[in-house]
């Protein structure tokens, strides 16, 4: 669950296209993807048209580095449309019955684009992050928080540098939507490196809080209040002035649980079925705000329910206090 998340969040998890894509950061940027060799498949969707692959990079001694490579097919760009039919390309019938018939294409490079997201050098975190599990529903009241969350939480050691990397402009700047500077009450908008800003269909932006004490949603009270607003409206007019989307088409959201305990928002278009959008683990920010405007402890109080992969420490814990 929560670990940097070049590759995963957004961000993430996180370059992101071509021979030289890789995670945020320094040591990735050191190589092209043919230096990689693939060791197995971790994870695909035939859905999402999506794989995620451990790989590793052949050092001078012969020792191998681990990697986890994200290949995704990027989502039809309506300009270029026109061209995927009028370009010449290999074109197999697979089928023919009345009025219908599939077809196979081969289309040129530039109309078939993958995007690949490398995490590098990955860790047996990252590389279990990505792995096929089962997955488990949990409902955790505020007493587990205090008791079997928080514990783990404190105990752990997550990197976020990327984050503040961010926030502090050594990375990234050139990416900056929108930007509030107070430090109580603002944030920083950028594109999620889920999204390759081609097209609007699966819009996706991220608002990471200047606040460094707000680790999640159980943090929030209505003390937050006009930071949250600020996200909910600014990220609004920003997008909408940036990207001509209009508030009623966007899905703004927390997580919970997080990816990565630093308060972040997702934005994302109404239409795409996001990754974490689904509602056992989205709490829509406008929602957010009136349950902390109705009672500033909401969410010192409320049992919340968010799944857990199978081999995920927080699951054994909770395994542990007999609570699944």
């Amino acid at each position: 669950m929560a670990e940097s998340p070049q590759a995963k969040r957004k961000r993430e998890e996180e370059g992101e296209k071509n021979g030289g894509t890789a995670a945020q950061g320094g040591a990735a940027a050191a190589f092209a993807l043919s230096d990689l060799r693939v060791r197995r498949v971790l994870r695909e969707s035939a859905r999402d048209k999506i794989v995620f692959l451990h790989a590793e990079k052949i050092g001078l001694s012969g020792e191998g580095t681990d990697a986890v490579v994200i290949l995704e097919k990027t989502p039809f760009q309506e300009e270029k449309i026109p061209d995927l039919l009028k370009k010449p390309m290999n074109t197999e019938l697979q089928m023919q019955n009345d009025i219908y018939c599939t077809f196979y294409l081969s289309p040129p490079p530039e109309l078939s684009e993958i995007k690949a997201t490398v995490v590098y050098p990955a860790t047996e975190k990252h590389i279990q992050k990505y792995l096929r599990q089962e997955v488990h529903l949990i409902r955790e009241t505020w007493e587990d928080y205090k008791d079997i969350t928080l514990p783990f939480i404190q105990s752990q050691s997550f990197s976020i540098q990327w984050v503040y990397n961010i926030l502090e402009k050594k990375a990234e700047a050139d990416r900056i939507v929108h930007e509030n500077p107070d430090p109580s009450n603002g944030f920083v908008l950028v594109p999620d490196l889920k999204w390759n800003q081609n097209q609007l269909d699966d819009l996706y932006l991220i608002a990471l809080v200047h606040r460094r004490d707000i680790k999640s949603l159980r943090d929030l009270t209505a003390e937050h209040l006009p930071l949250l607003r600020n996200v909910l409206q600014e990220g609004k007019e920003a997008i909408g002035k940036r990207f001509g989307v209009p508030g009623s088409q966007l899905r703004i959201y927390l997580h919970y649980q997080p990816s990565y305990y630093h308060l972040h928002v997702h934005f994302t278009a109404l239409g795409y079925d996001a990754p974490g959008s689904s509602v056992e683990r989205a709490h829509l920010l406008a929602d957010v705000i009136d349950n902390l405007a109705m009672d500033s402890t909401y969410y010192q109080k409320r049992a919340l329910t968010f799944p857990l992969r199978a081999d995920e420490p927080l699951f054994k814990k909770f395994q542990e206090a007999g609570k699944v």
